[in-house]
C-alpha cells in the first residue's frame, strides 16, 4: 500500500506501524512516531493499522547541544 513517510511516498507490504518501520530500515532503531499527525507510543506499533494514504512521520533523536 502506499503511504506518506517523511513527506515522501512510499510502497510498504506489512499491514501495521511496526511492519512498515520494520520495511523501511527502523526496525530496531529507537524512534518517535506519528501517524496522521498524532503521537503514537511504540507499544501501539504493533497493532496499529495502516491505511491507503496514511501519514507516518518516524524522528529518530539526535544528539548536541
Amino acid at each position: 500500500m502506499k503511504i506518506d513517510v517523511n513527506g515522501e511516498a512510499q510502497e510498504v507490504v506489512g499491514p501495521t506501524v511496526d511492519d512498515a518501520l520494520t520495511e523501511l530500515g527502523w526496525g530496531s532503531a529507537r524512534v518517535a512516531t506519528a501517524l496522521n499527525g498524532e503521537f503514537l507510543p511504540k507499544s501501539a506499533r504493533a497493532t496499529t493499522q495502516l491505511n491507503v494514504g496514511d501519514r507516518l512521520e518516524v524522528l529518530a533523536p539526535m544528539q548536541g547541544g
